[in-house]
């Protein structure tokens, strides 16, 4: 996540919504320079993702994806891994 802190515009906000025990490395320039800012942020509870998924339902949300045949899955994770994929690489079976 570091490396994502150069990329935030000005007055821009790192959101950390993932756990892990990596360090983040930031400096204070990196920080003062376009006012940037890093926070942490709880994914929320169980009722949360219900809410969330009826509200999806409800409005007719979907996720955009791309699918590839498990006989693919060797192209699928090239596509994936190269950054052109352009949403989710989804396996079908």
């Amino acid at each position: 996540m570091s490396e994502l802190v150069d990329g935030l515009g000005p007055n821009g906000k790192l959101i950390v919504v993932g756990a892990s025990f990596d360090p983040i490395e930031v400096t204070p320039i990196q920080l003062i320079s376009g006012s940037k800012s890093l926070q942490g942020w709880s994914t929320g509870t169980p009722a949360d993702s219900k809410d969330t998924l009826h509200f999806a339902e409800l409005t007719g949300v979907r996720p955009m994806i791309e699918t590839y045949p498990l006989e693919k899955a060797r192209e699928a994770y090239a596509r994936m891994m190269s950054g052109k994929a352009e949403f989710r690489v989804v396996l079908t079976m």
